[in-house]
């Protein structure tokens, strides 16, 4: 995956002023830190980069999606419309926020549909959670217009998209507030960690309190700080942060490498007729993480994913089958399997156990997607896609 690609001497570079220091807090110390101050250092790079005012880091991209919730107010006996393909994180943020998720089915955007949004909406629903799947966006216009109408709070993840932007303004800065991933899968990573974008000053306070047991940051003392509100613990560390530095100085290169290899390999695969690609909103402003594709039908999709793997082709996903992504292998929530009671699964707004979703298995069930390194040389490049043909043509004839 991309940042993981380029770990080198400027992250040991960040890391090292973090060491010297000793100081791994993100908060006080001023007198033993040598003026390094990570977390704030990539919050301004972030706040550069996505044209956003107000940027929070934290500890994942789960506590980013829980931190927009609590935010929001999105809390207790609230129904937030989520798609069934995503990360099982962005369903874990929602019930960590109190709230109560309402599954709608997905297009071929690989992102909620509009219509689908409008058919979930019940007078409990207090927000969408829109997920920018593997790198690219959604019909924002429409789902903006939805969320509107219906007086809705619009939260989007973006754990898998930062750097992708829709008519030249990036995703995750589209809703009240925007959640990102630093993971070590991310097209950035950190090792660990997450952060969130607002335009709204109450958003980002509310944000700030919250991810740090309610502490205001008024003053330099932090025993003297005071807690307006309850909170919690989902501050990133300084070591994070540092990584996380060298990182996002890197994005504009990561972006532009993607989407270079992408654009060759896509462009030899539409030869293919029974090949046709995800949609794409606004092509100019995707990440090229991933080339998504889709073909003619479910066993034509698993035949070509058994003829990639023997050809030895890595990074590709066929995301029907995948544990974590696609809510049909989600057996621990359809089974409400949790070490302790969480509210929002009691009187659950749908069946989790049984519930079906036809039209998203039309989608994800023909659904391939393969992962955009950054690294390959152009004569790598060249040979993959030499094989790509020759799978295909085999597949097809």
């Amino acid at each position: 995956m991309p940042g993981s690609e380029l770990i080198g001497q400027e992250e040991r570079k960040e890391i090292n002023d973090v060491l010297e220091s000793g100081i791994l807090f993100r908060y006080n110390h001023e007198d033993l830190r040598n003026n390094h101050w990570k977390a704030r250092e990539f919050e301004e790079e972030l706040k550069k980069f996505t044209k956003a005012p107000y940027a929070l880091m934290c500890s994942s991209g789960t506590t980013a999606v829980a931190i927009c919730m609590a935010a929001c107010g999105v809390g207790l006996d609230d129904e937030v419309i989520v798609p069934p393909f995503t990360y099982i994180a962005t369903i874990e943020g929602v019930f960590l926020g109190g709230a109560k998720p309402v599954f709608a089915d997905i297009d071929e955007t690989l992102c909620l549909s509009p219509t689908a949004i409008e058919k979930a909406i019940t007078p409990k629903t207090k927000a969408v959670m829109l997920v920018h799947m593997c790198g690219a966006m959604a019909k924002l216009d429409e789902i903006i217009a939805i969320c509107q109408k219906h007086n809705l709070i619009l939260i989007e993840d973006t754990a898998q998209a930062l750097g992708a932007s829709y008519k030249g303004k990036m995703l995750g800065t589209f809703g009240k507030m925007g959640s990102y991933s630093l993971d070590f899968f991310k097209i950035i990573t950190a090792g660990e960690g997450g952060a969130v974008v607002t335009n709204d000053e109450q958003m980002y306070l509310n944000a700030d309190m919250f991810h740090d047991h309610g502490h205001d940051h008024i003053g330099n003392n932090r025993g003297a700080e005071k807690h307006p509100v309850l909170g919690t613990n989902y501050r990133a560390s300084e070591l994070h942060a540092a990584i996380a530095v060298a990182q996002i100085r890197k994005i504009d290169h990561i972006l532009q490498q993607q989407r270079k290899h992408k654009k060759k390999i896509k462009e030899r695969l539409a030869k293919f007729s029974q090949i046709t690609f995800r949609h794409l909103p606004d092509p100019e402003g995707d990440s090229a993480t991933f080339l998504s594709f889709f073909l003619p039908d479910e066993a034509t999709a698993r035949k070509t994913t058994k003829a990639l793997a023997e050809a030895k082709i890595g990074g590709i996903q066929y995301w029907y089958d995948n544990n974590f992504h696609y809510i049909r292998n989600w057996e621990h929530l359809r089974g409400m399997k949790s070490l302790f009671k969480i509210p929002a699964m009691e009187q659950a707004p749908q069946d989790y156990a049984t519930i079906q979703f036809p039209a998203s298995d039309a989608i994800m069930q023909r659904l391939i997607s393969m992962v955009i390194r950054i690294t390959w040389t152009d004569e790598e490049v060249e040979a993959l896609c030499q094989k790509l043909e020759t799978v295909f043509k085999g597949v097809f004839e």
